[in-house]
Formats: C-alpha cells, sequence, structure tokens
C-alpha cells in the first residue's frame, strides 16, 4: 500500500464525520465539563449611575457624563437626538449615550457632535465619524470598531446609565477605570 493510500485510510472526510456523530459527541464532551457553561454565560457588573433627567435634554445638545469611571477617560455623551435611535431610551427612544473616545486611536470627539447628521466626529487623528442613531455604528475614517455606546434605562423623569457595550479604547477592561 502507497503513503498516500495509508493516510487516507486514517482521514475521515467532513461528510463521514457529521454522518458519525462527531458533532454531537464533541458538543456533549464540551458541554459536560464542570463549570464552562457557568464561564461562559458570567457577565461583568457596571455600576448602576444616574446620570440626567429627560427634562433637562434639550434635543442636539450633548452633555458630558462621567461613565462607566471617574476618570477623564470614562466620558460619555449623553444627548437626545430627536429622533427614535438603536439602544434609544425615553418617550420617544431617542436618548442615547456613547464613550468619547474614538474607537480606532482613542481621539478626543468632545465638541464634535453634528446634530443636522446625528453623527460624532470626525475625529481629530483619522477623520472616522460615528452614526449615533445606529448604536454608534462608522460611517467613515479608519476605525472598524463602533463607537462604545452606554446602556440607558428611565425611571420616571430620571436616567441612569447601567453599562457599555463595547470596550473603551485603551483598556482591556472598561470596568478597570473605575478608579
Amino acid at each position: 500500500m502507497t503513503q498516500e493510500a495509508q493516510n487516507d485510510k486514517f482521514c475521515l472526510s467532513r461528510r463521514a464525520f457529521l454522518l458519525s456523530g462527531g458533532t454531537a459527541a464533541g458538543i456533549v464532551a464540551v458541554t459536560g465539563i464542570p463549570g464552562l457553561v457557568d464561564a461562559a454565560l458570567q457577565t461583568a457588573t457596571y455600576p448602576r449611575r444616574k446620570i440626567g433627567q429627560v427634562s433637562k435634554l434639550k434635543v442636539d445638545v450633548p452633555l458630558v457624563v462621567q461613565y462607566p469611571g471617574k476618570d477623564p477617560n470614562s466620558m460619555a455623551y449623553l444627548v437626545k437626538l430627536g429622533k427614535s435611535a438603536g439602544g434609544g431610551v425615553g418617550p420617544k427612544g431617542d436618548i442615547v449615550a456613547f464613550s468619547t473616545l474614538c474607537s480606532h486611536m482613542g481621539g478626543p470627539l468632545i465638541g464634535t457632535y453634528k446634530g443636522k447628521h446625528k453623527v460624532l466626529g470626525p475625529c481629530p487623528f483619522h477623520l472616522t465619524t460615528f452614526d449615533l442613531s445606529r448604536h454608534g455604528l462608522v460611517v467613515a475614517g479608519q476605525a472598524t470598531e463602533s463607537l462604545p455606546q452606554v446602556r440607558l434605562e428611565v425611571k420616571g423623569d430620571d436616567i441612569y446609565a447601567t453599562g457599555v457595550m463595547g470596550l473603551i479604547y485603551g483598556y482591556h477592561d472598561n470596568l478597570a477605570i473605575q478608579g
């Protein structure tokens, strides 16, 4: 028997593997490991902090807030867009909050909000612009990640920050900023 024929004898095709139930056995083996599923379902616990009031927000006038921490790198823009937005809260679903650091290289975005287009940017480093009505999606520029969005909740007139979707530039863990 040739070397090639011997190698083929020990190899399964993808079809043969799937028909043999190999994937089911693999799934059972992985989920059967104690603690593995529990570890995969753990989530970070962010502080719940009041950051504003619905009645005090004006359309297209952003408010700078500190979240999730208290150092300058954890600033966010809280803004009432005047139109429904992804992740928006409030009576019209138009109140959102986003990190003020560009997701590409951490360029400062304070002072770059354009109310007419509901965008933040361009970043002074590489001109990235983010659409605040669509979860901070990149409109143009070098960034490949959306702008980190602060999760919000409204109770009466009060606006609370409850977490962050995405990683704030410069940190391996958004909660490391809490200092």
